[in-house]
């Protein structure tokens, strides 16, 4: 049977020498609903509809060339020898935790720029992103990337998979883990506690923090089922640590905010 399964084409189209992937529109529809569900829940905060747009135009592109360079540094051992491909992005290689970065820093100075509250733009935004991810991860599906270790058909469809799903995890003759859908499941909870979350009215900015906590605990876990991970040492997976160190961060800044005073509104004021 399995020298029969073809992988999915991670092409969607060709228009003359363009090719059009699958893991881009993947990544396009998520972005739109995430700005769709933004735009409509900034509304409601009592912020200019286009507010999110205009952030967006900045963020997208910044996020992007930082999930690039986050990327290359960490593989610099290639990079360095291969200077030419640093930019063939086409090719892969971004990271998440770089477009983060990118997008954090990018909404700092536009919330200034605007006179808006930086922890107020990221507590509306903070479902949308992790709704983004889940949708995106499904882009990692259709490349064969991002997987776990090597698992059994037989354990695959334990798990009552589609076979879909598993014919698409038989990579180069092995089955494995489906390490993209856990975090696309975890990243789905995920949402719906942040909208759960809205109705308790939480202080601002702890919507936000929520999502970091959320996102890094599952991002931890998968992580070390992966088999692609950046490394910072030969045991030692910087997403982990990364993730690590956002926790740390942000329940820092949950407990400092409510001890200090800096966090007396509310989500919804």
């Amino acid at each position: 049977m399995e020298s029969t399964i073809k992988p999915l084409n991670p092409i969607a189209l060709r228009l003359g020498g363009l090719e059009v992937h699958w893991y881009g529109i993947i990544i396009g529809i998520g972005i739109a609903l995430g700005l769709y569900l933004v735009m409509k829940e900034s509304e409601r905060r009592g912020l200019n509809k286009d507010t999110f747009a205009d952030l967006l135009i900045w963020a997208i592109p910044i996020s992007i060339i930082c999930a690039r360079i986050y990327y290359v540094l960490f593989e610099w051992s290639y990079y360095s020898q291969h200077p030419g491909d640093i930019i063939k992005i086409w090719n892969g290689g971004i990271a998440i935790h770089g477009a983060l970065i990118g997008a954090i820093l990018t909404t700092i100075i536009f919330s200034r720029i605007k006179n808006v509250s930086f922890w107020k733009l990221a507590d509306i935004a903070a479902p949308s992103i992790i709704l983004g991810q889940a949708i995106g991860r499904w882009g990692n599906f259709m490349n064969q990337e991002a997987h776990g270790g090597e698992v059994s058909r037989a354990f695959l469809e334990n798990l009552h998979l589609p076979d879909f799903i598993i014919n698409q995890m038989y990579i180069d003759g092995t089955y494995y883990h489906p390490t993209f859908l856990y975090e696309s499941i975890w990243n789905i909870v995920g949402f719906i506690l942040l909208i759960m979350l809205r109705k308790v009215n939480l202080r601002r900015g702890e919507l936000f923090l929520s999502y970091v906590i959320w996102y890094s605990i599952g991002r931890f876990f998968i992580e070390g089922m992966r088999t692609d991970s950046l490394m910072l040492t030969s045991s030692l997976r910087i997403a982990q640590v990364i993730s690590i160190v956002l926790i740390a961060i942000a329940l820092v800044l949950w407990i400092g905010r409510r001890v200090t005073g800096m966090a007396k509104e509310h989500y919804r004021d």
